[in-house]
């Protein structure tokens, strides 16, 4: 392959759907910025395999996106697919990861003996003393909590923990209970006649706003979550 376009692709009812695209316009798309999709792709042809120049049949189109319409078909692709990074776009996440790590432990981790926040380079060095592993894909928050847990074995780290009372319906507790617990400890969970979820769960505090956000979004707003005094 080129080393000047990468590719998108997504699966639909088994069928597997691919467009060339420019990496750095295609990942400002998949973020969320408005970029032109001339910029982002390389050809308007969807492939069902980029890489041997297999072109998807119309019919199997129109059956996946309802459409033959090559942009609309990309714009599916890019927001629902997978796009593959270069070498050069990790590198670049992984390092902007690190400094929102390294940023929020030290917004929300103390030194429990001086009750005052570690400097950045400290962390920073502890971090790789530990040789922990930063996911350019999963969230600040996450791994910020998994990193306070493996910074604590070389590093006195304290960090304010609250407990949040949370209630989910039956429905949304297949795909809340994992977000359950990235946050924090489960401390209590008791499962209702209905079917849903009341738990009691021990976090950070720094986390309970995306807590909030991540599973207001899993369960489409339908929860209810307070922190207990």
């Amino acid at each position: 392959m080129s080393k000047n376009y990468t590719i998108a692709r997504i699966n639909i009812g088994g069928e597997n759907f691919e467009i060339l695209v420019n990496p750095d316009p295609a990942f400002s798309f998949r973020s969320g910025k408005s970029v032109p999709l001339s910029e982002v792709l390389v050809t308007d042809v969807v492939f069902t395999d980029a890489n041997k120049g297999l072109r998807a049949p119309e019919k199997k189109l129109i059956e996946a996106f309802g459409t033959t319409d090559p942009l609309e078909i990309a714009k599916v692709i890019l927001r629902r697919g997978t796009l593959q990074i270069t070498a050069q776009q990790r590198k670049r996440m992984i390092e902007e990861k690190r400094r929102q790590i390294i940023d929020f432990i030290s917004r929300n981790a103390v030194d429990p003996r001086t009750k005052l926040p570690h400097p950045p380079t400290r962390i920073e060095q502890a971090l790789e003393q530990v040789h922990f592993s930063i996911d350019p894909f999963r969230s600040v928050e996450e791994q910020a909590n998994e990193a306070i847990k493996a910074l604590r074995s070389i590093l006195p780290l304290s960090v304010e923990r609250i407990s949040v009372a949370v209630r989910i319906p039956s429905e949304h507790v297949g795909k809340s209970y994992g977000v359950l617990k990235s946050f924090g400890t489960i401390k209590k969970e008791v499962w209702l006649s209905d079917g849903s979820l009341s738990a009691i769960l021990e976090m950070p505090a720094g986390l309970y706003g995306s807590f909030l956000e991540k599973i207001g979004k899993v369960t489409r707003g339908n929860v209810e979550a307070k922190i207990l005094k």
